[in-house]
């Protein structure tokens, strides 16, 4: 499964970063989905290979602007490029209303069902690759985690049990790898001793804005990936105090570390770390804070960048 990254500042967008968005992309097929849609979202998918027609659903984190103030405009594109087919969004409560309202005030037609759900309610929700569940946060508004788990992971069959016991391939073998049990010369096989599933459900943990990693500590366990918001390094939220209810870089690298989290991922950034290094603050000096506390895999992103988290767990970024 990959990840590409649509925007990954914070706020404002800035000449390199726009503001918030993430695809979430499924393995096989052209799937994908969309964990928040700040503003210009629509204009960034033009730079990349996904379409609005193989969107399969759409999660907001919270109800700031940068969040989803891309969304009214996303949704009329995929009307104009022929979408029929219905849309799942997965929101706070308030979205919603605030779509209806849009429609209706603008008169904003669309030839697709929008298939609402609350986030503040959602239990159970699955589509396509992916189980979801939501994690509350800590921010100035209600603001939640999506933790994304392989719904499906292929069985294999362990053949050379099965020759080692002197069963011939054939029909046998199909049978037991599709989870029933067989009998062959007298004897019955049963199919959980002749199954075997290669790895075990990846899980990706993607945050929306919080103030307090450690609320994420029961979503990830036997996590192997966390996307987490680091909009300011220690010095700079110390001297801005507890009001913007955001994490420093510190704070998510020490609940990663703590947490045994495999792979590790910040993102929206403020406006105010430079790209240049040797200008400060820089960018550069997120990445020294966090590796300061975190001896997992760690990596920033920026608009663009692209990861692949592989059946053993391990993320490595890859072409777009």
């Amino acid at each position: 499964m990959d990840l590409l990254f649509l925007g990954t500042s914070s706020g404002t967008p800035t000449k390199t970063r726009n503001v918030t968005a993430l695809a979430l992309i499924e393995e096989a097929g052209r799937g994908w989905y969309l964990v928040d849609c700040g503003e210009g979202t629509q204009h960034r998918l033009l730079h990349t290979p996904l379409s609005p027609n193989d969107l399969r659903a759409i999660f907001i984190t919270h109800v700031h602007g940068d969040h989803c103030y891309g969304l009214p405009g996303l949704l009329a594109s995929a009307g104009m490029l022929g979408r029929t087919a219905p849309l799942h969004i997965v929101a706070p409560l308030g979205i919603e209303d605030w779509i209806g309202a849009t429609q209706r005030l603008t008169q904003l037609y669309l030839p697709f069902e929008l298939k609402f759900s609350a986030t503040e309610s959602l239990a159970g929700w699955a589509a396509g690759s992916f189980a979801v569940d939501a994690i509350a946060l800590s921010h100035r508004v209600p603001s939640y985690a999506y933790r994304f788990t392989e719904a499906r992971v292929e069985p294999r069959l362990d053949t050379e049990k099965l020759a080692s016991e002197g069963i011939a391939r054939g029909p046998a073998w199909g049978q037991l790898l599709k989870g029933g049990d067989v009998q062959v010369g007298g004897r019955m096989l049963r199919s959980r001793d002749y199954v075997f599933f290669p790895h075990a459900p990846r899980r990706i943990v993607i945050g929306g804005d919080n103030d307090r990693p450690e609320l994420l500590g029961d979503a990830c366990k036997r996590a192997q990936l966390l996307v987490h918001e680091a909009t300011h390094t220690k010095d700079v939220a110390q001297r801005i105090g507890s009001r913007t209810g955001h994490s420093c870089a510190e704070a998510v690298a020490r609940f990663a570390q703590g947490a045994s989290v495999p792979n590790l991922v910040l993102t929206h950034f403020s406006a105010r770390y430079q790209a240049d290094a040797g200008q400060s603050p820089s960018i550069a000096d997120v990445r020294a804070e966090a590796a300061a506390h975190y001896r997992g895999q760690l990596f920033l992103a920026e608009d663009f960048a692209r990861f692949r988290l592989d059946k053993s767990g391990r993320l490595s970024r890859v072409g777009q």
